[in-house]
């Protein structure tokens, strides 16, 4: 054209056609001893994708680059997936509670020493890309929420099952703090209900070592849900945070409570939808977050200082950890356990 040209896409567009979060599929099996101990813990996952962030070397990676003629980083499939030659959990596709033995060095945070994890990634239809704790948050769904049917199976309290089977300080002294400052209700899961109608009460827990050594969090989850109508009510929310030594209290609180709530949004409402011809959720209206003046949760937040330790992340310990920890809690309140959540997209 010889002159700047603007492209600029409406929110209609953008809502439906921008990069899409990580969708997953997860297979979780474990194996357990005559004293209810996990001996064996097997994670194969399935995820689509197409594209990612753009770069200067990638600008096709997202549509607006695609239109303009570049083309998104191509998909390489690895098969036969190689063998292991050192540890890395950067997606937290490892869960929290294996050793990650690999060439007999033990660089996980659990106790398990029998484990595979597995990640097939396989060409998307939909343009994807990196939503707050891409991957991350939906493997710590997937190991949480097993981790909790596991103790649930042999009648153990979840916190205690979870201390059981940690090894790495940091990560259990998370787990303790959430525990202690919540007051947590020490015993096995679902809670006994009365009655199938009503409003019941129930707690839950979930924790993770983000990407292994970027930071370590614990959450309880106190919720009420109807099981009239189906609405959970997330009453109360603590979340124990070690991100090595604390120069900004103020500012770690506002991460801490700011991924809470985003990780309720997307736990509970956030939703792409469609029809049999196109997207349906393409603006505020149609595509549903926490609304102005939702009930807030009371959050508090426990901050472990580590003057000792390196500094590591903060952004994205405590939105990994509440789809779990929620899930959790109503399975203790009703009984009823939660496989699934929302599908979501960057906005």
């Amino acid at each position: 054209m010889g002159k700047p040209v603007r492209v600029q896409l409406s929110r209609k567009d953008e809502m439906a056609w921008e990069n899409y979060g990580f969708a997953f599929v997860m297979d979780e099996r474990a194996g357990l001893d005559a004293q209810g101990n996990i001996i064996a813990w097997d994670h194969e996952a399935w995820s689509p994708v197409l594209g990612n962030r753009p770069g200067y070397s990638t600008p096709g990676n997202v549509i607006t680059g695609l239109l303009a003629g570049f083309q998104p980083e191509p998909f390489r499939p690895r098969s036969p997936s190689p063998e292991p030659t050192s540890f890395n959990n950067n997606s937290n596709g490892v869960p929290s509670y294996v050793a990650g033995q690999v060439g007999g060095a033990l660089r996980g945070t659990g106790t398990i020493k029998s484990e595979r994890a597995l990640i097939h990634n396989t060409a998307s239809p939909f343009w994807t890309g990196p939503l707050r704790s891409p991957a991350r948050l939906q493997n710590t769904f997937a190991h949480e929420g097993f981790m909790d049917e596991l103790a649930s199976r042999v009648k153990a309290d979840p916190v205690e099952y979870r201390l059981r089977h940690l090894s790495d300080p940091r990560l259990i002294d998370v787990v303790k703090a959430a525990a202690k400052t919540a007051n947590w209700d020490s015993r096995p899961s679902p809670k006994p209900r009365k009655s199938k109608t009503g409003v019941v009460a129930g707690r839950g827990v979930a924790c993770v070592a983000y990407e292994r050594d970027n930071g370590f969090s614990a959450m309880v989850a106190e919720v009420e849900v109807n099981q009239d109508t189906g609405k959970v009510s997330v009453k109360h929310i603590v979340l124990a945070n070690d991100s090595g030594p604390i120069s900004n209290p103020d500012g770690l609180r506002n991460q801490i409570e700011g991924g809470t709530l985003q990780g309720m949004s997307r736990a509970l409402m956030e939703e792409v939808t469609w029809d049999d011809q196109k997207v349906t959720s393409f603006d505020w209206r149609t595509y549903h977050t926490l609304p102005l003046g939702f009930d807030v949760p009371r959050i508090d937040a426990v901050l472990l200082d580590r003057p000792d330790e390196a500094a590591c992340g903060a952004g994205e310990t405590a939105i990994t950890v509440v789809a779990a920890a929620i899930g959790n809690a109503i399975f203790d309140a009703t009984g009823a356990r939660i496989r699934q959540f929302h599908s979501h997209r960057n906005v």
